[in-house]
């Protein structure tokens, strides 16, 4: 894949449900117990519609490290998982929040390409998660070598 600046790739919309909030919001408590049961977390914005209006919220939204995690598989999809090895990187920032049956679309924007002295290319990108009205949630930068 020849990706020049200014070259996107996009995800197919993801809808964030209020099923796949839970299972992130369930999985820490899980993995920290290790005992082969799910174990549930304490009610928060994240899960609990009464608690999340009590902090101002309409109801429940979504831990922002989804929208990331989302991010990342469109860029392993994309790039396989050599985006995971040195010198890769993938930094992000929560910009708003996304409450439940809202679609997302991960995009990853190429921003510059560099070629390396061994023949390999780094792509330098801008990557965000936007929602069906194109309002950006999450914002964020990667970097991929090729």
């Amino acid at each position: 894949m020849e990706l020049r600046p200014g070259d996107e790739i996009r995800s197919a919309p993801r809808v964030m449900t209020r099923e796949r909030m839970r299972w992130y919001v369930d999985a820490l408590p899980t993995v920290e117990a290790n005992d082969g049961r799910v174990h549930f977390s304490v009610p928060t914005i994240h899960d609990d519609d009464e608690y999340a209006k009590g902090q101002g919220l309409p109801g429940i939204i979504s831990d922002g490290m989804i929208s990331t995690n989302w991010i990342l598989d469109l860029l392993i999809r994309s790039f396989g998982p050599k985006v995971l090895e040195d010198p890769g990187a993938l930094t992000t920032k929560f910009i708003a929040p996304v409450q439940e049956d809202v679609a997302l679309t991960s995009v990853l924007k190429v921003e510059g390409v560099q070629e390396l002295p061994d023949g390999r290319r780094r792509l330098s990108l801008a990557v965000w998660s936007e929602d069906g009205g194109g309002r950006k949630v999450t914002v964020g930068t990667a970097a991929v070598t090729l």
